[in-house]
């Protein structure tokens, strides 16, 4: 039985395949004193137009300083849906001596086509790999366990890849004793964590007969990640296999930053998704998305199981005859001016406010201007936490249906929630709070949209979500003001040169 270490390929999901050199030598010279038989170490790739690290090209220079440093076998991915047998010239000829396999993801659909592709792998010297996804979902693919006998001196490992996570190991024993009774291929394995089955499941896939076995250093990988090497090691150890564990360690170590920095691992919607076989893709995108909570993404989870576009169905807001409206963002000029903005909301006694986020709402308990709530993201929950149920008196605005999240209101308010038609105005982050909060000033017919609490970040280091932020509410800004002749102002200090800046105690 052989070990596949797939950190760099599989972890580079979180780094877009950068990694620092220091660590990446760090790693490769570690493997040299463990038991381990191959290292994947990045994907062969056409150009993109996203980018992709150095990891994600795996380009000539890289790959022969690695095989410098390394004594192990060297493994490159090629996605096969991306990749035709002329491809191969340029991705894998220059590589010829330098990567000992290619393993090619394939699409159990595409079965046909990966055969073609690997063929011509094979003529050109390399050991071919099969990393068949979706292996809880292959009885679904008409004919496709039958036509594993065509592997036999083609392919030299068929990679049974757990890929939503959900597999149990009395599901590996049945999927491998099918996959074995057709084809005398090597068999492997590759498990995802997101029910923390990555160790039982590969130590069942090794009960079974397994050739290859995948794992990562401290799980790192895709989505919930994967089976951490160092307890399979640390495992294989307990069963007589020898380990320097200060090497182990050191390879550890050299991780640990990453991890503190992306926080891999299992959670809630992983555990759900892995349950119901949902792509990991979509999953890892909601949870690292700073504007969902794991409320909201187990409601898209639990909408995505039922087959429903969403959840509830509320009545479109309509358009009213209103000239002007005040948006109250979330930064803490609202907090600082607070006594200037009360008192220009009493100079407009029948001026809106639309609460782009609940988080100051509870500053404006005490006032009667109509009031309207943004739902999107985090903000039910929010608001929950900072309006009185008892004393609810305004309306809750969400995106247009459906919603990719799903929707959720407070009960007290569901009797006074609307939807959006559309939005109008712009292509971009259309669910966003801001987003919703122009439209419903849109919707109430105002000529004159005036803003406070969208401070901006100082500094000249932004954290990757603050980043994140500004640049989104800077092109919603742009966006509104091109397509529509609406006065946009900020009545409190903003970083937003989109914004039009007017003092506030001009107007007291």
């Amino acid at each position: 039985m052989k070990i596949l270490d797939c950190t760099l390929r599989d972890g580079g999901y979180y780094t877009n395949w950068d990694f620092d050199s220091n660590i990446v030598d760090t790693y490769i010279k570690g493997m040299n004193n463990l038991p381990i038989d191959y290292l994947e170490v990045g994907y062969r790739n056409k150009p993109t137009e996203e980018y992709l690290g150095k990891f994600g090209y795996t380009p000539v220079s890289v790959l022969r300083h690695l095989r410098s440093i390394s004594t192990k076998k060297l493994v490159v991915m090629l996605n096969e849906k991306s990749t035709k047998v002329e491809d191969l010239e340029d991705l894998l000829v220059p590589i010829q001596g330098l990567a000992d396999m290619v393993r090619i993801a394939i699409d159990p659909k595409n079965f046909d086509r990966a055969l073609t592709l690997a063929k011509s792998v094979k003529e050109l010297g390399f050991e071919v790999g099969f990393n068949t996804m979706y292996m809880s979902k292959w009885n679904e693919y008409e004919g496709f366990i039958d036509k594993l006998g065509q592997l036999d001196d083609v392919v030299d490992l068929f990679c049974m890849v757990d890929s939503f996570g959900g597999v149990t190991p009395q599901d590996v024993k049945d999927i491998f004793q099918k996959v074995r009774e057709k084809t005398a291929c090597p068999i492997g394995f590759h498990g995802h964590n997101n029910l923390q089955l990555g160790l039982i499941n590969t130590l069942t896939a090794i009960e079974c007969g397994a050739d290859y076995v995948d794992a990562t250093i401290l799980g790192m990988g895709r989505g919930a990640g994967n089976l951490n090497m160092e307890l399979l090691l640390t495992y294989l150890n307990k069963e007589g296999i020898n380990l320097d564990f200060n090497v182990l360690g050191d390879v550890i170590t050299a991780f640990i930053p990453l991890y503190k920095e992306y926080h891999w691992g299992t959670n809630l919607p992983y555990m759900i998704s892995g349950a119901n076989s949902i792509p990991q893709k979509e999953v890892m995108e909601w949870v690292t998305n700073r504007t969902y909570s794991f409320n909201s993404i187990v409601r898209a989870l639990d909408n995505r199981k039922k087959h429903l576009e969403d959840n509830a169905h509320y009545p479109i807001l309509q358009i009213q005859p209103i000239s002007k409206v005040l948006l109250v963002g979330g930064g803490n000029s609202c907090i600082h001016h607070m006594e200037a903005i009360k008192e220009y909301i009493n100079k407009n006694p029948t001026m809106p406010i639309i609460f782009v986020t609940a988080r100051h709402a509870a500053l404006f308990a005490d006032n009667s201007n109509p009031k309207y709530y943004c739902l999107v993201g985090n903000e039910a929950k929010r608001m929950e936490a900072n309006v009185s149920a008892e004393h609810f008196e305004g309306t809750c605005i969400l995106p247009p249906y459906p919603r990719t999240m799903g929707t959720e209101v407070p009960n007290f308010a569901e009797k006074y929630t609307f939807e959006l038609k559309e939005i109008t105005f712009t292509k971009s982050y259309t669910d966003s709070c801001t987003t919703v909060a122009l439209q419903t000033a849109l919707c109430l017919g105002a000529t004159e949209v005036d803003v406070v609490g969208y401070d901006g970040y100082k500094g000249q280091v932004l954290s990757e979500k603050e980043m994140a932020l500004s640049n989104e509410n800077r092109t919603i800004f742009e966006d509104f003001k091109k397509g529509n002749i609406v006065i946009l102002r900020s009545l409190t200090p903003s970083m937003y040169k989109a914004l039009n800046i007017k003092s506030i105690y001009q107007f007291l």
